[in-house]
């Protein structure tokens, strides 16, 4: 039987790309699904390519000040410089296929539902990427000679067994990676604590986290705890607690493509405190979702999609909260 010679409507003049006629298909829902999903939206700085496959950020040295002599010659002193390449790793795709009659026989939705989950898949995986990557600053050196590494709390009391104490412990390690931030001249405005949502809920219920006598800012009744040392608190579901490897091909594992940068041993790793500097993203593609109708399959296959790199910018703004 011989092959089928497809009509080259998606060519132009029948020759060059197969799908350069082709238009893509903007879903509304997959966007505004990925902006409420990610939690870590905001929290690093972003670059966006128009094309290649890596972008450099600058990275510069502390200047010291020094004492003139009268008459002596001012020349300026030497800055100690380096620069850090994000690659992009491969594109990172969500999808589902939509058969028509099992759509016609649903009495919902069944586009913008799925449109929503794979939007959500996207940007729970970005954020395990971010997290991977800002646990990975806070192990990491300086960037420049004479510069600040990451740094990280180890708290023997977040292990403990008792709600109350476990709490605490996590409250003393807040007010010590606010220290260690304030050292290393990280701005205050900005920072931000992910943690797991058990160690949230129990910081929701201690005392001194939201008794308006220590000027605590939260409530038992609604659950929520707004900051602690002047850190903002942000709960994820999909907080990363394991060594992720090069190998591991669970959700959250390292990113394919480049030198998979986000591998990272975050074992019994409780909280990543961070200020946007800490952590880079570039953009190569930003979130774009395509539809097609199949005849050949009676249904509708749609793709969310994105291509993005993550790397380490500065380490000294990257603190790591982990059990003993």
């Amino acid at each position: 039987m011989a092959n089928a010679a497809p009509a080259s409507i998606g060519r132009v003049n029948a020759s060059g790309s197969e799908d350069a006629l082709f238009l893509k298909v903007f879903a509304g829902e997959v966007i505004t699904s990925f902006n409420r999903a990610s939690v870590t939206e905001g929290s690093e700085m972003v670059r966006s390519i128009a094309s290649g496959k890596s972008a450099t950020f600058p990275v510069m040295g502390r200047i010291d000040a020094e004492y003139h002599t009268p008459g002596a010659e001012i020349n300026g002193q030497d800055v100690n410089h380096n620069e850090k390449v994000i690659t992009i790793n491969d594109l990172l795709i969500s999808h589902a296929f939509l058969s028509n009659l099992e759509e016609a026989k649903n009495h919902w939705d069944v586009r913008s539902a799925y449109s929503t989950e794979i939007g959500r898949a996207l940007a729970f995986t970005k954020d395990r990427h971010v997290l991977q990557t800002i646990g990975l600053a806070s192990q990491a050196n300086a960037n420049v000679t004479g510069g600040d590494g990451g740094t990280t709390i180890t708290n023997t009391d977040i292990a403990n067994a008792t709600a109350s104490t476990s709490a605490n412990g996590f409250i003393t390690a807040l007010f010590d990676a606010a220290k260690a931030l304030d050292n290393n001249y990280v701005p205050s405005e900005g920072r931000v604590c992910f943690l797991d949502p058990e160690m949230y809920y129990k910081l929701a219920n201690a005392t001194n986290a939201i008794n308006v006598d220590f000027s605590g800012k939260g409530s038992i009744a609604e659950g929520k705890v707004q900051k602690i040392a002047g850190i903002t608190l942000k709960p994820c579901p999909h907080f990363v607690k394991s060594d992720v490897g090069t190998s591991s091909v669970f959700a959250g594992s390292a990113t394919q493509g480049g030198s998979t940068p986000q591998s990272v041993n975050l074992t019994n790793y409780e909280g990543l405190v961070c200020h946007p500097s800490a952590v880079g993203t570039v953009k190569l593609m930003d979130l774009a979702t395509e539809m097609e109708y199949d005849i050949r399959r009676q249904g509708t296959l749609m793709v969310a999609k994105y291509a993005m790199g993550h790397g380490v910018l500065r380490p000294e703004a990257a603190v790591g909260i982990k059990e003993a």
